[in-house]
């Protein structure tokens, strides 16, 4: 077997995982970052509509500030978020995204003069400054009270990642393609490596590393409609549960995006709502302004993606083949923006749909998008549990998002959280020295290796494509948009017999080499672990907060459950054990109103010395702001 030494080992290449990459051999350590595909071709690829930072350049950004973007993510998380983790995000956004740009990302700019917008699917005219132009641009997005989506056209995530992929070169990243981490290395304290497969040929290596990164993404494929691709899977989520060490944070939190594409669920980004699109139903009426007067098609993405589903419900969605639909109209915007500024979402419709968005309706309804829980982490990106272990990105419960993320925030956090942990990361590779234990590598290289030797020995007879493809109908069905107690047990009981099956998982075809079919059955197990978490976390979480919407239960309920849902998976048990953290230290911003998607909030009683931000906070931000200026 072979046995690599780095300082740092990220699982993942795409923007969270090559950004902390980049931090660590910047100062001089050894950085090796694992990609199931190569890293242009990472998921953070597929990112469309653009970044947030509160950089105040066009004229429909005037007057913003951190303290405006801070808010609007709290209100935005439906309170759910760590105040804290928030804050720090928001102050440092406008450093990274100048960053970024002297990196050589091509931001759009600021071009003075007249220029004609659109809002709601009307046009208005807005006049530029000459002081602004050449600055970063920005447009729209839900649950913003200023502009602030800093964007490369819609092709934001590629941009960068090409240029951190660039990065990297630079710095002399080793990139290991084609490998996927089956399992982490570690005493029981601290994490040591991971034992990897090499797509190519099957063989298992081991990686030793002071310090280990989970960015992985999100693990969308527990849903059979969603917009994530095929290799967001959890992997990396996987590996930190099977510890019986490392909690998930929050895994119930499950945003479905308002405009999924029918029938290939393919996303196109929520720049056409900011760019003013609207959404039309049957009678390609415009339905939105009637639920959401003020914010209409930019509230957040769980109060959109609620209200679709309801209008459809009422007998106002497009029939189909593929079950009911609404429309995204984005005619109005004329060929000259649709061919520039969205031309991904162009390419998209004509290509897998058929349809010319310049002339033709885009049939569009939500898909599950992304996950607000994850690997739950400190402040600074350490994971709970083991010492050595980091995680960043969407798989990363870090917790700015609480129970749910504004669009534009997320791809931000990539590179935001990137660089934050990254400098942490750094400071414990600068501080630490690790024993490479040769048995904590035994063990964890026995238990890859005895999975995959049972999985090819033709004694189990239950299929892993079967087996996922019922779990996926059971996460449809019973864990949606919308759910109550009675289809939410019904969910962890299916899952339950599933994860019992899921030990008897035989393999079809050969075990060797390249084989799509075993990587999917060392996967299936933990899949259905998440799904499991996820669905046993919001039976027992009897209330509405943010994407967590319970039928039974529609009120935010501060009083009880104004926390974060922390759940182990201990080894031996069939269901995971959760426990309970406050959702945040203190509240810089009291719970409240979000102005937007209503709703009733019992009220908690929130001790005095919780609603004061901690002096050494306090000097941070001050600190922050005068970087920003």
């Amino acid at each position: 077997m072979q046995i690599f030494y780095t300082d740092l080992l990220c699982i993942g290449a795409g923007l969270a995982g090559e950004r902390v990459a980049v931090e660590a051999a910047k100062s001089g350590f050894k950085a090796t970052c694992l990609s199931i595909v190569p890293p242009r071709r990472s998921h953070s690829s597929a990112a469309q509509g653009g970044m947030q930072a509160a950089l105040g350049n066009c004229v429909m950004g005037e007057g913003d500030s951190p303290d405006i973007h801070f808010a609007d993510t709290v209100k935005g998380s439906d309170w759910g978020c760590d105040q804290e983790v928030a804050r720090i995000f928001a102050d440092t956004a406008p450093i990274v995204m100048r960053e970024v740009a002297h990196w050589g990302v091509p931001w759009n700019r600021v071009e003075q003069g007249p220029a004609t917008y659109y809002k709601g699917g009307k046009p208005f005219e807005a006049v530029e400054s000459k002081e602004k132009h050449g600055l970063i641009h920005a447009r729209a997005f839900g649950g913003t009270a200023k502009w602030r989506t800093c964007y490369t056209a819609d092709g934001t995530g590629r941009s960068v990642l090409n240029t951190l992929d660039s990065m990297c070169l630079r710095y002399d990243v080793n990139i290991h393609d084609r490998t996927q981490a089956e399992a982490l290395i570690h005493d029981g304290e601290n994490c040591i490596g991971a034992i990897v497969r090499c797509l190519r040929t099957g063989e298992l290596m081991a990686y030793y590393a002071t310090a280990t990164l989970i960015a992985t993404g999100g693990y969308g494929r527990i849903y059979k409609a969603t917009t994530n691709a095929v290799i967001c899977d959890g992997g990396g989520q996987i590996a930190a549960l099977d510890t019986g060490l490392v909690p998930m944070g929050n895994m119930e939190a499950i945003q479905f995006h308002p405009t999924g594409t029918v029938p290939t669920d393919i996303l196109v980004t929520e720049g056409c709502r900011g760019d003013g699109g609207t959404l039309l139903d049957v009678n390609e009426y415009r339905f939105m302004p009637d639920y959401e007067p003020e914010k209409a098609e930019l509230a957040s993405r769980d109060v959109v993606s609620r209200r679709m589903q309801e209008h459809m419900a009422k007998g106002f969605g497009v029939k189909s083949p593929y079950g009911d639909h609404l429309w995204l109209d984005i005619r109005h915007l004329g060929e000259k923006h649709i061919t520039t500024k969205l031309r991904e979402v162009y390419d998209i419709c004509t290509s897998f749909l058929g349809v010319d968005p310049i002339t033709q309706l885009i049939p569009v309804r939500p898909t599950q998008h992304y996950s607000m829980g994850g690997v739950r982490t400190n402040k600074d990106g350490a994971a709970y549990g083991l010492k050595g272990l980091f995680s960043a990105g969407e798989a990363a419960c870090w917790d700015m998002h609480g129970f749910n993320r504004l669009g534009g925030n997320s791809l931000a956090e990539t590179v935001v959280a990137g660089r934050y942990v990254g400098k942490k990361v750094v400071e414990f590779l600068q501080g630490n020295v690790v024993d490479f234990k040769q048995a904590a590598l035994r063990d964890a290289h026995m238990k890859v290796d005895e999975h995959i030797k049972f999985l090819a020995s033709g004694a189990g007879k239950e299929s892993a494509i079967g087996l996922r493809d019922e779990m996926q109908d059971i996460m449809m069905d019973y864990v949606g948009i919308f759910r109550n107690g009675k289809d939410l047990q019904t969910a962890v009981d299916k899952l339950e017999e599933l994860y019992a099956r899921s030990k008897n998982i035989g393999l079809q075809g050969n075990a060797i080499g390249f084989n799509p079919e075993i990587s999917l059955a060392l996967r299936i197990p933990g899949m259905i672990k998440l799904a499991q978490c996820t669905a046993f976390g919001a039976l027992k979480r009897t209330e509405s907060r943010g994407a967590h919407t319970r039928d039974d239960y529609p009120e935010r309920n501060d009083k009880e459950w104004l926390n974060r849902t922390l759940a182990y998976w201990k080894e031996g048990d069939s269901l995971p054990t959760l426990e309970y953290e406050d959702a945040s230290p203190y509240f810089e911003i009291p719970p409240g109103e979000r102005g937007y998607g209503g709703g009733k909030i019992i009220q908690a009683d929130i001790p005095a010395e919780k609603l004061r931000v901690p002096e050494a906070a306090s000097s941070e931000k001050t600190a922050s702001a005068e970087k920003t200026k």
